[in-house]
């Protein structure tokens, strides 16, 4: 059973990945960060003891990141994720607490408990894992494998023109971390993977698809639409699909109002998908960096395939869905996604 241990800034569809590890009976959840990004870092510990408690999932450590970026303040996107970053659903109060040591040491103990072992996921800023590194340079060492929901290559940003949102946030955070692996690169087991923007805009959700998720999980509900008045509240009579549902209505609501369409990209659960099976994907090694100087590019994540700094690769940038299938990439997500989803939520039911 693989040990995972997840880096998170709950989040909608940060949400919708932690439900999927716990709905994969397979993987042992180790542990979670809780790290500041689309909302606070105490919001993000608030949103991930909430959400296990709903999951009727109890002894997963939550750990609590760092309020602020490694340099600079913590933007925050209220506006794409809501108030408390899960759009218009409202959790109860969790009687859980987090742990007594912090996100970098969550991660740092995770390794040490499973060397070789550990697969790390980060679908937030990378400063946990930075202050890990920092703390524990050995640590690329320990993984057995690193998942990273962040960047964008050969493709457009979606906070800047050319910087994604996750890298963004906490750019010093992100360029250290390629920097350790870079040095580490000839003894880990496998490269990091990266899921950028170029890869997961691709798994586009929409109410339909969203719809046979509530029928999987055996769930009367609504299938939404932007003719819905805005904030409408779910009505499924399964409760945790009733959360996600009004997650996912402030998320469709805002990629309505960019002029995208009624629907979401659902970054994060496609990078916890490849984290648990990276036979998904199709990677290209690369050396990447971060500018952290450009006045137009700071935060762009830069990807050299071909050798031209002379540096050995320090990751694998995801390019594509398997060879071996023709199908497209987001069918053969969601139709995994759901199969393993849908029968977990109804057992809550």
């Amino acid at each position: 059973m693989p040990a995972v241990f997840a880096d998170l800034d709950t989040g909608v569809d940060d949400a919708m990945a932690l439900v999927y590890l716990l709905a994969c009976e397979e993987v042992d959840l180790v542990g979670i960060a809780s790290t500041a990004g689309n909302v606070s870092a105490h919001q993000v510990c608030h949103n991930n003891l909430a959400l296990l408690e709903l999951c009727g999932v109890s002894g997963v450590p939550v750990s609590l990141g760092s309020e602020q970026p490694l340099s600079i303040p913590l933007r925050t996107a209220e506006d794409t994720h809501g108030p408390a970053g899960l759009g218009y659903a409202e959790l109860a109060a969790p009687s859980t607490e987090a742990t007594s040591y912090d996100a970098a040491q969550a991660w740092i103990r995770a390794a040490h408990a499973h060397p070789g072992e550990l697969i790390g996921l980060v679908t937030g800023p990378l400063t946990s894992l930075a202050l890990a590194l920092r703390a524990d340079p050995e640590l690329p060492q320990l993984l057995r494998r690193l998942v990273i929901m962040g960047g964008s290559f050969d493709y457009r940003g979606n906070t800047s023109p050319v910087t994604e949102w996750n890298i963004h946030v906490d750019p010093e955070a992100a360029a250290e971390v390629f920097a350790a692996f870079g040095r580490h690169a000839e003894h880990a087991s496998e490269l990091p993977l990266v899921c950028g923007l170029n890869i997961t805009e691709s798994i586009v959700l929409t109410p339909q698809i969203l719809a046979r998720l509530a029928t999987a999980a055996g769930a009367e509900t609504h299938t939404m639409g932007p003719d819905d008045d805005l904030g409408r509240r779910s009505t499924a009579t399964n409760p945790l699909i009733r959360v996600l549902e009004d997650a996912m209505r402030f998320y469709f609501e805002f990629h309505f109002r960019q002029g995208e369409g009624y629907l979401a990209h659902l970054h994060d659960p496609f990078a916890a998908a490849v984290a648990l099976d990276p036979t998904l994907v199709t990677a290209r090694p690369a050396t990447i960096d971060v500018e952290l100087h450009g006045t137009l590019t700071r935060g762009m994540t830069v990807a050299d395939m071909a050798g031209h700094w002379g540096r050995e690769p320090n990751a694998a940038v995801v390019t594509s869905g398997a060879p071996h299938t023709t199908r497209p990439l987001a069918e053969v997500f969601f139709d995994h996604y759901i199969e393993r989803v849908g029968p977990f939520l109804q057992r809550l039911s």
